[in-house]
């Protein structure tokens, strides 16, 4: 291949020989054809010797280096240029390389800097020689691959990020007909996995075909009506729609409607359509994707085989699922010590909140997840067979399996719940022979004992409380009322005064208003609860409090339990800490529930202890010295 030819331009003839004689022209694969001092000149010589490359100062007499390189970029394109300047000279580099300058250089020129840039500069355009004599090649090529080349540009443009002449312009160039519209719409068309196709219909016979018959299905559905485009992006099949004057986003949606139906029939699989939001230009059709394919994540509250619009499930902002602290002790709680119609109650209570709240499939599923945690942790603090109790083989993902869909989640957990509790009450009930066992042998050996007294014995009394309010406890069907209750806890304290007294009420009973709210709470900073166990009224179908008018908004029912629970919390832990360094007898009940390697045992007067130790001493009644008190709770460490 003959070499390429190169002009060199600068206004000082010392450098222009210096350079020329320094550089081994051959063996870089160039020759020199001629030199300027300027521009001007450059630019009669460029025209006719034609170089292949231009090697230029900036700073010239009559015509600089910046303006012959634009002369040039518009007159001879094809040749490159390459600047050497002085280092105060950065400035007019910059500008130069938006001139597409391919390469800059600083003076003095080096050596071997500039013959590893011909070098490279050869290459380059070695190459683009090769590229120009396969152009055919090249053109067929281009052919097989336009429909790769186009579906990577309709992914790059749900995506974001490109300017509108260059989106019209790629729209022509791929022939993409959706320009130019009122407003556009993305729908995410989803093909459930779980379908099977039964029909031995020869088109369908392989599995890998169906995604295929569906695309043709919906174009079928939408040519003539709708300008749009279908193509596959790594998520889903994306279908972009343009809605113009004489069309609609609701005939759209119904159409897209008569797609699943038409899938479902003919094709025997169930095809899902999120619909995103809409946009007014094609340069923000990021959101609408993104969108669209939340809106297929709502096919698990929804169900499959439809449209789903983003619009119908977010229609005021997200809301929130959260399986908070405050339901994870009820459910522990109640599975637990039951009774089955309280499990019941409490999943009853747990599953609605999830139904009633419209969230996207994420929430949904880290809900359930945190449901499944605690009950899985509550089975192996109690030595529970998961495989027996959750019907799976030890498989945590099969848990999961069985709550995909909303409809199985409460008869479920439901039924996980019930056999929990049963395995508990089994457990307990070997645990309370013990516990017996002991108190009859300890009556029988201190039988004599003056001072043995059932106030010496029992020091906890649960009396529960429900409202302090006398108006609401006789709307609960309560058979006392609020001075009653004061006057019973008043008789039970002379009786025994460190008696621990421990309580339940609930916050937001049907008819409640502020002023019984109060009554409740002056009950509470009279009595001085221990503990008490607060809970916010559910309503039950079927029950009469289901029916009753004035139920109670949301918000101030949260309000009016935050300000209950702070109460209670603050008596408790003024209360319970009377004990606090000094030893104790404690029942050792279970494992504790949240950090292994403790146990939880019980005071007298039912004040509960956390402090290390193994199951070995589940049913047995041990000294613990009370380290710290929790309010509700003591630590403490046992003592030999």
């Amino acid at each position: 291949m003959n070499p390429y030819k190169i002009m060199l331009v600068d206004d000082e003839e010392e450098v222009r020989t210096s350079i020329i004689r320094k550089i081994d022209w051959q063996d870089a694969g160039f020759e020199v054809i001629g030199d300027a001092e300027n521009g001007k000149e450059a630019l009669e010589k460029i025209e006719q010797n034609e170089p292949d490359v231009v090697l230029t100062d900036i700073r010239m007499p009559y015509m600089d280096g910046l303006e012959m390189a634009e002369n040039i970029r518009q007159r001879y394109p094809s040749i490159k240029i390459v600047i050497f300047s002085g280092f105060d000279e950065f400035e007019y580099a910059k500008k130069a390389i938006k001139l597409n300058v391919i390469e800059y250089i600083l003076k003095p020129v080096n050596v071997e800097e500039l013959t590893a840039i011909l070098k490279k500069i050869k290459k380059n355009l070695d190459e683009e020689i090769e590229q120009k004599r396969n152009v055919t090649l090249l053109r067929e090529s281009y052919i097989k691959s336009l429909p790769a080349i186009r579906e990577h540009f309709l992914n790059d443009l749900i995506h974001g990020g490109m300017e509108e002449a260059q989106i019209e312009e790629k729209l022509n160039e791929y022939a993409i007909d959706v320009a130019g519209a009122v407003k556009w719409v993305i729908a995410a068309i989803h093909l459930e996995p779980d379908e099977k196709v039964d029909k031995a219909v020869s088109l369908h016979q392989q599995r890998e075909l169906i995604p295929i018959s569906v695309r043709n299905l919906i174009e079928e559905k939408l040519e003539g009506q709708y300008r749009f485009i279908v193509f596959h992006s790594s998520f889903e099949t994306i279908l972009l729609v343009a809605i113009d004057k004489d069309n609609t986003q609701t005939g759209l949606i119904a159409l897209l409607g008569d797609i699943c139906k038409e899938t479902k029939k003919i094709l025997e699989v169930s095809v899902t359509i999120g619909v995103g939001e809409s946009c007014s230009s094609l340069t923000d059709l990021s959101r609408p994707c993104h969108t669209a394919l939340n809106a297929l994540g709502y096919r698990a509250i929804t169900g499959s085989g439809g449209v789903i619009c983003i619009g119908d499930m977010e229609p005021s902002g997200h809301e929130k699922l959260r399986f908070d602290s405050r339901m994870e002790s009820e459910l522990i709680a109640a599975v637990k010590f039951g009774p089955k119609e309280k499990i019941r109650s409490v999943i009853d209570g747990i599953v609605s909140r999830m139904e009633d709240a419209r969230v996207h499939y994420r929430q949904y599923q880290a809900y359930v997840l945190a449901i499944i945690n605690v009950l899985t942790q509550l089975s192996q603090q109690y030595d529970l067979r998961i495989s027996e109790m959750f019907g799976v083989e030890n498989d945590y993902f099969e848990i999961l399996g069985r709550v995909q869909k909303m409809e199985n989640v409460r008869p479920y957990l439901t039924e996980v719940a019930l056999k929990m509790n049963a395995g508990m009450e089994e457990e307990r009930s070997n645990t309370t022979k013990n516990v017996i066992r002991e108190a009859k042998q300890y009556i029988q050996d201190n039988f004599q004992d003056p001072d043995l007294s059932v106030e010496k014995i029992c020091r906890h009394l649960h009396l529960p409380l429900q409202s302090g309010s006398s108006e609401i406890l006789k709307k609960m069907n309560r058979h006392y009322t609020k001075e009653q209750y004061l006057e019973l806890t008043e008789r039970i304290r002379k009786a025994v005064p460190d008696i621990s007294l421990t309580t339940d009420i609930i916050v937001g009973f049907p008819g409640e208003t502020e002023e019984d709210f109060e009554e409740t709470l002056e009950v509470v900073r009279k009595v001085r609860y221990d503990s008490a166990f607060t809970f916010i009224y559910s309503k039950r179908t079927g029950t009469p409090a289901a029916a009753m008018e004035n139920q109670v908004p949301e918000e101030v029912v949260k309000e009016r339990f935050d300000r209950l629970l702070a109460e209670v919390q603050a008596i408790s832990a003024q209360v319970c800490g009377r004990d606090v360094h000094t030893v104790q007898e404690v029942l050792v009940e279970e494992p504790d529930s949240h950090v292994e390697g403790l146990v939880t045992g019980r005071m007298s007067n039912n004040t509960i202890v956390h402090f290390p130790g193994g199951k070995e001493l589940i049913g047995k009644i041990v000294k613990v010295y009370l380290e710290e008190s929790k309010g509700f709770y003591y630590m403490g460490s046992l003592v030999d």
